[in-house]
């Protein structure tokens, strides 16, 4: 009866973890998470950005084609919360993703040679992207930034 008692005891003794072994794992967890979830935060952000990059660079392809049409940027209504297929504003792909984090717009009404495309960040973005903050976009391609990060960061 000793024998059986002691094979027992030794294998429920080897069937789970103990409190300790527990709490150092729920602490690993704790710690990698802690590090990981910002990052991961930074990531979405930076994909975001890269969408609204996009997105501004078709608005302009389809100012252009508007220039070669009625030779003047001026009349142009303000562009969509979306990326246009073949610089063609009626042809709008919304993604509500992007709408939710970017709105689009000119920064003033263009004129016959000039536009500037604006796309200013909102709810997540604008909280989760402070460095960057407003892309912008010329008729010439010259690029810029409001935040204080370097242009060719962000762009």
């Amino acid at each position: 009866m000793t024998v059986m008692v002691r094979t027992q005891a030794r294998l429920w003794g080897h069937s789970g973890f103990t409190l300790l072994e527990l709490m150092v794992v729920v602490a690993i967890v704790g710690v990698l998470a802690t590090i990981a979830f910002p990052s991961y935060q930074r990531s979405v952000a930076k994909t975001w950005r890269s969408h609204a990059v996009a997105c501004l660079e078709e608005l302009s392809v389809g100012m252009e084609r508007r220039y070669t049409v009625a030779m003047s940027f001026a009349g142009t209504a303000p562009p969509p919360n979306g990326c246009t297929i073949d610089g063609d504003p009626s042809w709008v792909v919304p993604d509500e993703g992007l709408a939710n984090r970017y709105g689009f717009a000119f920064a003033a009404d263009p004129t016959a040679t000039t536009y500037t495309l604006l796309a200013v960040p909102t709810d997540l973005q604008a909280g989760a992207d402070i460095d960057c903050g407003t892309l912008s976009l010329s008729q010439s391609g010259e690029r810029d930034v409001s935040g204080t990060a370097a242009i060719a960061r962000c762009w």
